[in-house]
């Protein structure tokens, strides 16, 4: 009996603690399994950029925004709740997030949608969305371009993006072909290279004062409103789609927006048949350049590889002082008279006295250098090599090493365009090169295809300043992968205009190898050119600048490489 009666209080003391710790637990479970439903007012509507009038006009002052975060193992949804916001309104703002319901460092919700964890919740929000009268928009997965990790969808491929986001647009579509499906960068630079295309997206959103945003400190934080939101408009310029700008923490409104939007406006009509030509928008984009021959050549200033007779083009770097004193003249014919053909990297910074001018993209356009310009093309279109001529470079770059640098892409675009289009007819010689470092945000300083014949990208191994190990360095074939991608937009032959290596000649032999074997693959690129010397030691500070000189040997191995499976011009 006592047995039975120690049995019975035991059981009972089971149950009491199994239900206390279920109801301890009960939040951290529901957030495993539960799809949680959410009022998102506190992102806002606040304008829509839309050229073409394709919005509803009462969507601005009538939408209802909510968000649905799904768990890849939900064992019950809010299906009530979401039901209840579609059905009592006209318009509705649906954001979709995905998460994990464990393992969130180990598992990417990205390759768990291409599985189809989440084909029932897909289904399930088409049938909802059925029971619309009005419009229902549907964001998925925001902020993916934003580099910190706020959501699980953060610091993740581009083009694994891009597959889940087709997908389930794809499938959404399929299910509910009226939805609107809204693609949804915060409007960060580098938001293009998540593009997913045309197909499967009706409209973008952008947000003002994102908290992912304010997160990162990569880019300057303290613009105007208005070039806030024109420079977030800037980097769409490529999409064909009318655009959703949203305000979170409470951060705009609705006056404001149009406000600053018909200022906006008024700039776009200005360069209307230039930088926002709808030139821009032609789908899809393609690269069908293949070279015949390749351009190697080398920036090689200590005259150590310039000889060699695998060398076509010699990288010559200038500025307005070295045109003013006669220097320029003199470098360029040097290469002239080895009958190599010349990379010029026109450097707007420092004139004769030395000092650096900090508005030089703004005093180029006032004319104030039009006498440098007129002497410099004097010159190179005077000769029958070629000129590849490139300017201002590496501008997309958030730091101020060059007084370019950091600055507003419209106003780099016009004094690019300025510069090339400078003489009214181009000399046939010369071939204008644009020249980003390849970094993320590059497409915003596109300057047009009409002033540009090649784009040139920066490969060099050192990913960050602090390495020293040479084994730490990153791969050719990867920072080409993930540079050109970012040119996607353009139909435009590649130019490395600027590729090195330190270390070892052992581990430099190992790295241009693999240099060779993906220019080999990839036929876009018509040409590189070998950075032979130490970088700038200013630009390293108390750091000892990297010096990526090669021997003639591994020229040599480089180059015959090369010519396995086709000849140097």
């Amino acid at each position: 009996m006592k047995h039975k009666k120690r049995l019975y209080y035991s059981t009972i003391l089971i149950l009491l603690v199994l239900i206390g710790s279920f109801l301890y637990f009960k939040p951290a479970i529901k957030t495993m399994v539960v799809n949680e439903f959410r009022d998102r007012s506190y992102e806002k509507l606040v304008g829509v950029y839309d050229e073409k009038k394709e919005v509803p006009s009462d969507v601005i002052d009538n939408v209802k925004h909510i968000s649905v975060k799904w768990k890849s193992f939900a064992l019950s949804s809010n299906k009530k709740a979401l039901q209840n916001a579609i059905v009592e309104n006209k318009n509705v703002l649906i954001t979709i997030e995905t998460w994990p319901s464990f393992n969130a460092e180990s598992t990417s919700v990205l390759d768990e949608v291409l599985k189809g964890s989440y084909d029932k919740e897909i289904k399930a929000l088409a049938n909802v969305v059925n029971l619309s009268k009005g419009s229902v928009f549907v964001r998925w997965n925001p902020e993916m371009e934003v580099p910190v990790k706020q959501y699980p969808w953060q610091y993740q491929s581009p083009s694994t993006y891009i597959d889940a986001f087709n997908y389930f647009s794809g499938h959404l579509k399929k299910n509910a072909p009226k939805v609107k499906i809204v693609w949804a960068p915060t409007g960060y630079p580098g938001d293009s290279e998540f593009w997913p295309g045309k197909n499967n997206v009706d409209l973008i959103s952008i947000v003002l004062g994102s908290g992912g945003e304010k997160l990162s400190n990569i880019y300057p934080s303290d613009l105007s409103d208005l070039d806030n939101l024109r420079f977030k408009l800037h980097r769409l310029r490529f999409m064909d789609k009318p655009v959703f700008i949203l305000s979170a923490d409470g951060m705009g409104n609705v006056k404001k927006t149009d406000s600053i939007l018909k200022k906006i406006e008024v700039e776009r009509s200005l360069y209307k048949n230039t930088i926002y030509s709808t030139e821009n928008l032609k789908e899809p984009f393609v690269n069908t350049q293949i070279r015949k021959n390749l351009v190697l050549g080398v920036f090689d200033p200590m005259k150590k590889l310039i000889d060699e007779p695998e060398i076509g083009v010699e990288h010559i770097f200038v500025d307005w002082g070295e045109i003013q004193q006669g220097e320029f003249v003199k470098k360029f014919n040097e290469v002239i008279a080895r009958k190599h053909d010349v990379i010029l990297t026109m450097e707007p910074w420092k004139s004769s006295s030395n000092i650096e001018d900090p508005n030089v993209l703004q005093s180029t356009l006032s004319g104030k250098y039009d006498k440098e310009i007129s002497k410099l093309y004097s010159v190179i279109s005077s000769v029958k090599q070629t000129v590849y001529l490139r300017w201002a470079h590496e501008m997309e770059i958030p730091i101020h090493r060059y007084s370019w640098q950091s600055q507003d892409p419209v106003v780099y675009i016009s004094s690019f365009r300025y510069f090339m289009n400078f003489l009214k007819e181009k000399p046939k010689n010369i071939q204008r090169v644009w020249g980003p470092a390849g970094d993320r945000g590059s497409a915003d300083w596109y300057p047009g295809n009409d002033v540009v014949d090649y784009i040139s990208i920066a490969i060099y191994g050192l990913p960050d300043k602090n390495i020293t190990d040479e084994n730490m360095q990153e791969a050719f074939s990867n920072i080409f992968q993930r540079k050109s991608y970012r040119m996607r937009f353009f139909n435009k032959p590649i130019f490395i205009t600027e590729f090195g290596v330190k270390g070892s000649e052992k581990y430099q032999d190992k790295w241009l190898i693999d240099a060779a074997k993906t220019i080999q693959n990839n036929k876009q690129i018509f040409g590189v050119c070998y950075f032979n010397l130490y970088d700038n030691p200013k630009a390293w500070g108390h750091i000892k600048a990297p010096d990526w000189s090669i021997s003639k040997n591994s020229l040599k191995k480089f180059s015959s490489e090369l010519k396995q499976s086709f000849t140097l011009k």
